[in-house]
């Protein structure tokens, strides 16, 4: 079982993440802002982190930016309404591992999840 968290602002899109990959067999954190979710990140408990790209406070980017700066090797799957082509670079440049655009599929959300904690565990 993985402790995966989950940092977004909106509480429907948080919980049904949640939801989904608790019944993956996962552990799952959640928390609404991007400070928050820089902290918990920076406490070394979770093996997969699902980020938000716009939140108030500290945005996905800043925050993946940050832990990347510390040397925090947490694989990062961005979760954005923003599909350019530029915003999916900026994430990547920020050092995102993988990138899932909304409305999330439950399908691909379930697909990346599982990808990314294999790649952790190799």
């Amino acid at each position: 079982m993985a402790r995966v968290l989950v940092v977004d602002d909106d509480d429907i899109v948080r919980d049904v993440v949640a939801y989904k990959v608790t019944n993956m067999g996962h552990d799952v954190a959640t928390v609404a802002d991007g400070e928050a979710g820089l902290d918990a990140a920076r406490s070394g408990r979770f093996d997969l982190m699902l980020l938000d790209l716009l939140m108030p406070r500290m945005s996905g980017l800043e925050v993946c930016r940050a832990l990347r700066a510390e040397g925090n090797a947490i694989p990062v799957v961005m979760l954005t309404g923003k599909v350019l082509e530029d915003d999916v670079e900026a994430g990547f440049a920020a050092g995102a591992d993988d990138y899932i655009t909304k409305p999330i599929s439950l399908k691909e959300l379930a697909s990346r999840v599982h990808a990314q904690l294999q790649r952790v565990r190799t």
